[in-house]
């Protein structure tokens, strides 16, 4: 590219400070009240929201944690002590409509099994709460659609956990295709899998809706859209699963599928439960881009190759930066009326593709989609 490495490292860091500013919706916010920050109250205590979600809202500039919503009492009582939550702001499954009464909490972050986001999704958005809601969506798109009207019915903002759509080396890479960096866009990859324990409810599909392609592929079909940059018009997909392992009694192993755009590039992608893979690449007719690992909580990777030189692209990123912005965007957009970068609109597209994309290795033949 004709740049020395101290030129390249500085531009490179302000484009991935520009990317992740370019999340925040354009409409101006304020809080209404400069002294109190956004308050969220998280549902279900499982392993990603006392690992990842609860450390991280600490660091938030614009949200804080103020409430704690668990069937476990132990769960409660811990974390509830951990993180200073009054016993008043400590709910039970059974008394959770009562967050209706408690000013303090603006917003709620689901993230139980699948099977039950739409539920309590649609009862905090009718006691008034804005929601985050962990990926997938929903089960189904009917429920995804459940989701999305009780939000607006309420007058209240429906965002989906998308924490990608704001890590600054994802959005660096899908910016560089956005400006032709590398020509036009033929092919994707994005392969994502790992080897599931047994015994978690991601393996009942009563609870997860499905096996790997609702849990770890969803980051391949999303990454896939999000670099292309369009929406497919036609999907193809192949299931192999080894029904002797007893992880896979009704949840699918492996999916291999195919997206095909209107513009004629084609993304091949992985889902897996039995092999590992965390990566995408974007090649067009100058060059490629890609990432890995992509999508992991931290250690990002990104390489490139133009004018015949393959070189990995750094970038200076706060590690907890994905989540914070994630957080405090619900909040921007709550104070300002701006819709959510990655809204409920977002999940339903997903979901839609990822229906197909199961029809289609059911039924053995490609599947024409909305583009």
């Amino acid at each position: 590219m004709g740049w020395d490495d101290h030129s390249r490292r500085g531009v490179l860091r302000g484009l991935g400070a520009g990317m992740v500013a370019s999340a925040i919706p354009s409409a101006a916010f304020a809080r209404p009240d400069p002294g109190r920050k956004f308050g969220y109250a998280v549902v279900g205590l499982g392993n990603y929201a006392v690992n990842q979600i609860m450390p991280r809202l600490a660091l938030c500039e614009h949200s804080r944690l103020v409430a704690l919503v668990s069937g476990t009492p132990a769960k409660l009582e811990k974390y509830g002590a951990q993180y200073n939550i009054p016993t008043t702001h400590r709910y039970s499954y059974a008394n959770y409509d009562a967050i209706r009464d408690n000013p303090d909490i603006d917003a709620v972050y689901v993230i139980l099994p699948n099977s039950m986001h739409a539920e309590y999704s649609v009862r905090a958005s009718k006691a008034g709460k804005h929601v985050m809601c962990e990926k997938p969506m929903a089960n189904t798109p009917e429920e995804c659609r459940q989701m999305i009207a009780a939000a607006k019915a309420a007058g209240k903002k429906l965002m989906i956990g998308y924490r990608c759509h704001f890590e600054a080396h994802n959005l660096h890479c899908v910016e560089a295709i956005k400006a032709g960096s590398f020509g036009k866009i033929r092919l994707i990859t994005a392969e994502h899998g790992f080897d599931a324990a047994p015994g978690q409810w991601r393996l009942d599909r009563p609870l997860s809706g499905g096996g790997s392609l609702m849990d770890i592929g969803i980051y391949s079909l999303n990454a896939a859209r999000y670099l292309a940059g369009e929406e497919p018009i036609r999907v193809s997909a192949t299931e192999s699963t080894d029904r002797s392992d007893p992880r896979f009694k009704n949840v699918e192993d492996r999916i291999d599928f195919q997206l095909l755009f209107p513009s004629g590039a084609i993304a091949n992608c992985v889902s897996s439960y039995s092999s590992g893979h965390n990566a995408f690449r974007a090649t067009g007719n100058k060059g490629w881009i890609g990432m890995e690992p992509a999508t992991p909580y931290q250690g990002h990777r990104i390489f490139q190759r133009l004018a015949g030189k393959t070189e990995e692209v750094p970038l200076e990123v706060e590690p907890n930066h994905q989540w914070v912005r994630q957080m405090d965007h619900l909040a921007e957009c709550a104070w300002s009326g701006a819709e959510p970068r990655a809204g409920g609109d977002e999940g339903l597209r997903d979901m839609l593709l990822i229906e197909a994309i199961y029809r289609s290795a059911r039924e053995g033949r490609a599947i024409e989609v909305g583009g």
